[in-house]
């Protein structure tokens, strides 16, 4: 979603606009009131009805079921939030009023009521769909082009999301534990309602940035998802197609889900429409050259579904066995399971510039360092991550209980993964994307990840009858062959891209544009 708004001069702080850190703050507590009810929601969600710090009583496999249609939402709602600001309210005040949602929903999640859970969570989720995919562009056009410090002021950018989810993995879960879940969500509404403050009180730093569309205007080199629809209705095979699986995946849904078969009939006419779509876009394409580098396309998406669906396990099925089959004492205290969650932004923290260096030295020496190199082995090094939890469940077996130890070195896998595969993962589909669909390929990107995201709950779900163990080792096995088997194509799909990447820049500004489009 571009911000057609070029940044005047402005004030500036430590070299960079102070509209910078205004944003740095707004982001950061933002992440901290997502990242901080994403930890506890699962836990509360299981929690027993009874005792000191009641929950909801849910079944694990109702839990995670509704983690994954609530994460899947967060990210689709991210398509309509980009639309909407720029063709009608502009990225400024798209942020802003998604800002007031979130505060509304994580305020109305602290009353317990059941009435209460559910509008907070379309609340949260409308709040994040405005404000996820505006706030990055607002970063972007503090900058004039071609301005060096844009890749630097990205990366501070960057570090705000992760200190915001470190802080509220620390703080609202020893909250959540010792007051109760309605005070950890009432904590993430104080969070969220500081970064509104501090977005609203520094308004008169982004003056020249995200203001309202003065015009609607139809761009020919930038194609709408109405022109894609008109023409998919208007094309037999991509008609037949759409159609086809609508009817078809509508039918299993009805004859073969026990349960939410509306929710699944609903989510299967969507995935029929994207697949419509992207058979209607590939019948438009006019050169070979396109055509190619939209195949590999399509196989990015494959990719990033397969990484999040095994690193979302994060705040649903490792979450829970944290909470229940993890040993926590250290020195009489019992930490709270959503802590574990600190790791990944920790680590990210501490691993991201390192891991950058990494993979231009690897370039250097001449090695293989692709997008799609980098991708699968970032699916793979996250896989193998689960070894650590495979081990951890033969320890429960055999004791009882597992130790800490291995949730903290599965989680640094994961995060290794995270920074080799995310970062690079959207700035390679924007160079394979055809130019005129580049911002709808964006949003097939966030869809992407919301059914990663759904997979994941998936998996979960199924760890009631199939048991942790097995399911750990079959991500990991998953992971690797999928991972290895990415990694054998690489010279065929390569060749496919037609030096796609050659085209553009060098490897350390795909990194900073990793960063700008890949915060979780």
């Amino acid at each position: 979603m571009a911000n057609t708004v070029k940044a005047a001069h402005q004030k500036e702080l430590f070299g960079h606009p102070i509209g910078l850190y205004i944003l740095f703050l707004t982001e950061m507590w933002e992440r901290f009131s997502y990242y901080g009810m994403r930890g506890i929601l699962v836990l509360y969600l299981t929690a027993k009805t009874v005792g000191d710090n009641p929950g909801l009583g849910w079944l694990d496999v109702e839990a995670l079921s509704l983690y994954g249609w609530y994460t899947m939402l967060v990210y689709v709602a991210s398509i309509p939030g980009g639309i909407i600001a720029d063709k009608i309210l502009g990225q400024k005040r798209s942020v802003m009023i998604g800002g007031l949602l979130l505060v509304a929903g994580h305020g109305i999640l602290s009353i317990e009521e059941m009435w209460a859970f559910y509008t907070g969570l379309a609340l949260i989720i409308s709040g994040v769909g405005l404000l996820k995919p505006n706030i990055s562009t607002l970063v972007g056009g503090l900058y004039q082009p071609g301005d060096e410090r844009r890749d630097k002021g990205f990366s501070i950018f960057y570090i705000g999301i992760n200190v915001g989810a470190a802080l509220a993995s620390l703080v609202v879960a020893v909250v959540a534990n010792e007051y109760g879940w309605h005070a950890g969500f009432g904590l993430a509404a104080i969070g969220m309602v500081l970064g509104q403050i501090v977005y609203m009180s520094g308004q008169k730093y982004l003056v020249h940035v995200g203001n309202k569309p003065e015009k609607v205007e139809v761009d020919d080199d930038n194609v709408s998802i109405g022109k894609i629809f008109q023409t998919l209705f208007t094309s037999t095979t991509p008609l037949i197609t759409t159609v086809g699986l609508a009817i078809s995946s509508s039918a299993i849904a009805y004859f073969f889900i026990e349960k939410q078969k509306i929710a699944y009939i609903i989510f299967f006419l969507f995935l029929s429409l994207v697949v419509g779509m992207m058979v209607t876009i590939y019948g438009d394409l006019k050169s070979k050259v396109e055509k190619d580098r939209y195949i590999v396309l399509l196989l990015s998406f494959i990719i990033v579904i397969v990484f999040w669906g095994a690193f979302e396990q994060a705040g649903g099925l490792m979450n829970l066995y944290a909470e229940n089959r993890t040993g926590r004492m250290i020195m009489g205290y019992e930490i709270p399971a959503a802590v574990f969650q600190f790791f990944n932004p920790f680590y990210i923290i501490l691993f991201a510039v390192p891991i950058a260096n990494f993979w231009l030295w690897w370039k250097h020496r001449n090695k293989e360092s692709s997008s799609i190199f980098k991708m699968a082995t970032g699916v793979i090094i996250m896989g193998l991550g689960f070894v650590f939890m495979v081990f951890a469940s033969m320890q429960y077996e055999e004791l009882g209980k597992s130790a800490m130890y291995w949730l903290v070195l599965a989680y640094l896998f994961h995060t290794i993964g995270e920074l080799c595969a995310s970062p690079v993962a959207l700035s390679f589909i924007t160079k394979l994307a055809p130019v005129r669909y580049g911002a709808l390929m964006m949003g097939v990107y966030f869809a992407a990840t919301g059914l990663g995201n759904k997979v994941a709950g998936l998996i979960g779900e199924s760890a009631s009858e199939a048991g942790e163990l097995t399911i750990f080792a079959g991500i990991t096995i998953f992971c690797v062959i999928f991972g290895l088997l990415v990694i054998l194509l690489i010279k065929p799909l390569k060749r496919l891209t037609h030096k796609a990447e050659d085209l553009k820049a060098d490897t350390k500004d795909e990194e900073a544009e990793g960063f700008e489009l890949a915060d979780n």
